[in-house]
């Protein structure tokens, strides 16, 4: 039994981090872990940092319990399951000071007892499967089993709430299920009977995780384009935003194949490219079809033609950008926010593109369906402007709920019956004074019938040359831009809005900067907080910037590209707007926010939200500009 460094109880508090080797089955052992937490009724996240090839290179998983049910990454480390030799020094180097680390001690690692200032455990985890189960594949899977059992013991879970995760999942293959058990009760009764079990930091029963879900934000954007009524995805695969189609793909094969015939309501393409998926997307959406593609950064690049095309001839379509880390390939499986300048103006021309900044899963599948009645009300594309942090990582969120009364807002759209009774329809006129011209499908009325393009052409629908008939059609499409304000989601605003200081920030940093503002306020630091949810900008978030002496703009890219937008798009003084930008392709955690609002303030020393150090975090370099 190890000797264990001193440690303050933590209940409820902590990190585990697991290190492995990609392609080597522990994601089921890792995910047995959070979920078991989860159904204990104790807040928890889990991010997986994992490698853009199929297999052979390290990967980590991360899972923080919080009592507090914070979403954003702690910034430290207080478990390391380190599996993977190669990365053992990394590891090592990780964990918090008091904290634990635990190898495979079937080969011994003399190297891994070089801090003094952790608890180092040696399991045997290897010559436990060895001497219990046969074939090279099956021990390695079960040495993950083996070791999710020793963390169970060691932080205190309750086995039985494991026990029937088991048999959900191998209830139906006996033979599976025998092994998982008996190789988790291995390493659970390793522990137990050779470890200090409990350790000081560990899992206690609540109720805070009632009316709550464990999923991912491409499984739920998925599942809201199912709801939204959504019949046609095009794509081409790229990370991270395959598993987006590949949920709507699932949910449609569900709810969308005909009981009796068998008919399949719905179709899902795959394209030999972004350029062909968003064309296709077009042709979807311009016969009347509800239709999208899920796609990242590189994606979007490739995509600018079409969807200058979509902009100008009025085409509406969804686009879900799951970002990542860039330029050009960048980091796959890495996470960024760098895609704002790019969907805001995407294409060549003037053009302007609306954009929902989802924080969460949750907000991914509401936002599934207000982008696409978004998009039909103001025929024009409509981004939803997730990351990989959003979209593939163990978020938990509220129960979603549905109305059943919905009906999608599909615009101005003409009846056969309101063009029979038309003397002529011109598709760009201006009837109502609000910039949205009405608009008309294939084969409804043959009064109906124009010709959709993408060159020059005036109000009447027809090709034109004239400026001045050029110039009245882009200037609509700029005063709907501005009607777009009005119909976009409302920012978030926190705050009773009396403090000199604001925080504002969009999408997956939301739990970074509500964490940040609880650290400052027992630090007797008060901030008011505006989560913009939309792009173009409303009244409200001129009002909130204007009222504010120093405004933080906390964002995950290198250039400030939000700080960048707002100082294009509203009257705000660019002299109030400092940065704090972090851009390692890491979830951003609270403390870059802490200490970059406190190094501005007079006579406050710079203090780390849980070290009480002025040092950034190791992969988490920010940068603040004044």
């Amino acid at each position: 039994m190890p000797n264990l460094v001193t440690a303050n109880d933590r209940v409820n508090d902590f990190v585990i981090k697991f290190a492995n080797v990609n392609g080597t089955g522990s994601a089921s052992a890792n995910s047995l872990i959070m979920k078991a937490i989860f159904r204990m009724g104790v807040p928890v996240t889990g991010k997986n940092y994992f490698p853009s090839n199929i297999q052979g290179l390290p990967t980590w998983y991360e899972i923080r319990v919080t009592r507090e049910a914070y979403a954003a990454r702690a910034g430290r480390i207080d478990i390391m399951v380190a599996m993977n030799a190669e990365t053992y020094s990394k590891d090592v180097r990780e964990v918090a000071s008091g904290g634990f680390l635990i190898f495979d001690s079937t080969w011994p690692r003399s190297a891994l007892l070089q801090r003094g200032d952790i608890t180092v455990i040696g399991v045997p985890l290897a010559q436990m499967v060895n001497e219990n189960f046969d074939g090279v594949r099956n021990r390695i899977l079960l040495k993950n089993i083996a070791y999710a059992g020793v963390i169970a013991a060691l932080i205190d879970l309750d086995l039985g709430i494991i026990d029937a995760m088991m048999k959900e999942s191998y209830g139906k293959k006996p033979k599976l299920l025998d092994s998982n058990t008996k190789a988790l009760r291995l390493g659970y009764d390793h522990a137990k009977q050779h470890l200090a079990c409990p350790l000081p930091l560990r899992v206690e029963k609540l109720d805070k995780t009632v009316g709550h879900i464990m999923i991912d934000g491409n499984t739920a954007a998925g599942l809201g384009c199912v709801y939204a009524g959504a019949t046609v995805g095009a794509w081409y695969p790229i990370t991270p935003s395959t598993s987006l189609m590949d949920a709507f793909k699932s949910f449609c094969e569900r709810y969308r194949v005909d009981a009796e015939t068998g008919e399949r309501n719905f179709a899902v393409i795959q394209a030999e490219d972004e350029l062909a998926a968003i064309g296709m997307v077009l042709g979807a959406s311009w016969n009347g079809a509800r239709a999208f593609t899920p796609t990242s950064g590189p994606g979007i690049s490739l995509m600018n033609e079409f969807l200058g095309l979509a902009y100008y001839a009025e085409v509406p379509c969804v686009i879900f950008d799951v970002q990542r880390v860039g330029p050009s390939t960048g980091m796959p499986t890495r996470t960024q926010q760098s895609d704002i300048m790019l969907c805001a103006y995407a294409s060549h021309g003037d053009t302007r593109h609306v954009l929902l900044f989802p924080a969460n899963p949750e907000e991914c599948f509401y936002m599934a369906v207000q982008a696409f009645d978004l998009a039909e009300r103001l025929q024009t594309p409509v981004f939803v402007m997730s990351d990989l942090d959003i979209g593939m990582n163990d978020w938990m969120c509220r129960d979603l709920k549905w109305d059943d009364a919905y009906r999608p807002d599909r615009g101005k759209m003409l009846s056969a019956e309101e063009l029979a009774d038309l003397d002529k329809f011109y598709r760009y006129v201006d009837r109502d004074d609000d910039a949205i011209t009405y608009r008309t499908l294939p084969g409804v009325n043959p009064k109906g019938a124009y010709f959709t393009r993408g060159s020059g052409h005036n109000q009447w629908g027809a090709y034109t040359e004239d400026s001045a008939e050029y110039q009245v059609v882009l200037d609509r499409l700029k005063r709907k831009f501005s009607t777009a304000a009005r119909y976009v989601p409302k920012p978030e605003i926190i705050g009773q809005g009396d403090s000199k200081i604001g925080i504002v920030s969009i999408g997956s940093c939301d739990g970074a900067v509500r964490e940040a503002i609880d650290v400052l306020a027992r630090q007797k630091i008060a901030v008011d907080y505006m989560r913009i949810k939309a792009f173009p900008f409303g009244h409200d978030v001129e009002t909130f910037l204007s009222l504010h002496a120093t405004l933080f703009v906390v964002e995950q890219n290198r250039d400030a590209q939000l700080r960048s937008l707002l100082t294009l798009e509203t009257a705000v003084d660019k002299s109030k707007l400092k940065s704090i930008l972090s851009y390692s392709g890491f979830p951003m955690s609270c403390d870059p926010i802490v200490d970059g609002i406190r190094a501005t303030l007079p006579d406050a020393p710079r203090l780390s939200a849980v070290t009480g150090k002025g040092a950034a975090r190791v992969g988490e370099p920010h940068v603040i500009h004044q």
